[in-house]
């Protein structure tokens, strides 16, 4: 293969996201006899891949690690066996820019990858239900913490046709999403298609939501065509049903590639301190003005956080939610490091004795 060929503009897989970048990581594979390609769908053992010669079906046998954080995944760049070869095996794995993580279900302390090399995560959240704050917090936490940049669309925005109402919800959502996109969409009428398109017409895009967001509606949208199955939410409480199963990546016809996901009833955190931090900035700022170092913003004399919720600065949902990100990421990470859980101990014990001398003082005080 012609090496030069692979940095051009006119590669073939120029629209998957091929630049000089991942050239520059493929090129020892490339001396090899080995052919880029682009994950585009994962299914039992077998995977889809975008390659020069087409999409075609490859085996990933030889790249099954025993760390669930690196099987293969929607949005990888792979090295795999040239045409010709029967079957075509991935052989191995370009490193990833980014990866968008959270916790498996299970009580193993696992990490489930949703979607590598993303650009911009698209948080899908639905206007035909009431706003979970939280839970939008959550995806973005992810969304930081995965190196990409998060949008927070609002769909089913026809379903709200009074402007003031619709007003206040952005509203809510910008204040709890600091420092990112907010859209409002309707894929029934159109309405904010184009503005979403641009901003996913550059790099990779992943679709993220829970079932009934619209995911699949939106992403259809966008493609110009119904690729996407879409089903209809219960009208009993708004919820969706999973009309996605797999997660695909799929061409948009204004430029860039999306990956559609099943809709997601559970969005445990993932060692994402650093997504929490920035989901939760204000907080990090006030936190800056504390007049302890270490202040847990609990009961600490000069507080500066707690100072903002008196004064109503900051919402008091905003640091309750902040405190229980942050517990249950610490959780998560101590479950794999034995060090953590020894400091997290000693903390603990730390603050039951400053509770205990608190108590013995207050009763000094009665008698």
């Amino acid at each position: 293969m012609n090496l030069s060929s692979l940095s051009t503009p006119a590669h073939a897989l120029a629209p998957y996201g091929w630049d000089e970048e991942w050239a520059d990581a493929f090129a020892p594979f490339a001396a090899q006899g080995l052919v880029p390609g682009r994950v585009v769908r994962v299914d039992r053992g077998l995977c889809d891949m975008a390659t020069p010669d087409g999409v075609i079906r490859a085996d990933t046998e030889y790249v099954v690690p025993r760390d669930p954080m690196k099987v293969v995944c929607t949005g990888d760049w792979a090295a795999v066996d040239p045409e010709g070869a029967q079957p075509r095996y991935v052989r191995t794995l370009l490193p990833r820019r980014t990866a968008f993580v959270r916790s498996t279900s299970s009580k193993r302390s696992e990490g489930q990858i949703l979607a590598a090399n993303v650009d911009h995560a698209v948080v899908a959240v639905s206007l035909a239900v009431e706003l979970d704050l939280a839970q939008i917090e959550r995806f973005l936490a992810l969304a930081w913490e995965s190196g990409a940049q998060p949008v927070v669309v609002l769909t089913k925005a026809d379903l709200v046709p009074d402007a003031a109402t619709r007003s206040y919800l952005v509203q809510d959502v910008e204040t709890t999403a600091p420092g990112v996109p907010v859209l409002t969409v309707s894929a029934q009428d159109g309405e904010g298609l184009d503005v979403l398109a641009a901003v996913v017409s550059g790099g990779t895009s992943v679709l993220l939501g829970q079932s009934g967001a619209g995911k699949s509606t939106l992403a259809n949208a966008l493609l110009g065509e119904d690729v996407m199955d879409v089903q209809a939410t219960r009208d009993v409480d708004g919820k969706g049903r999973h009309t996605t199963t797999t997660r695909n990546l799929l061409l948009l016809p204004g430029g860039g590639v999306l990956i559609d996901t099943p809709g997601l009833r559970g969005v445990g955190l993932w060692d994402a301190g650093t997504g929490v931090g920035q989901v939760f900035s204000e907080i990090q700022d006030l936190a800056g003005h504390c007049r302890f170092h270490d202040c847990a913003h609990e009961s600490e004399p000069g507080c500066a956080v707690l100072d903002a919720v008196e004064s109503g600065e900051l919402p008091q949902r905003r640091l309750d939610s902040y405190r229980k990100l942050l517990r249950e990421n610490q959780y998560i990470v101590a479950k794999t490091d034995a060090r953590l859980r020894a400091e997290i101990r000693k903390d603990w014990k730390r603050k039951g004795a400053i509770g205990k001398a608190a108590m013995e003082a207050k009763r000094g005080r009665l008698r």
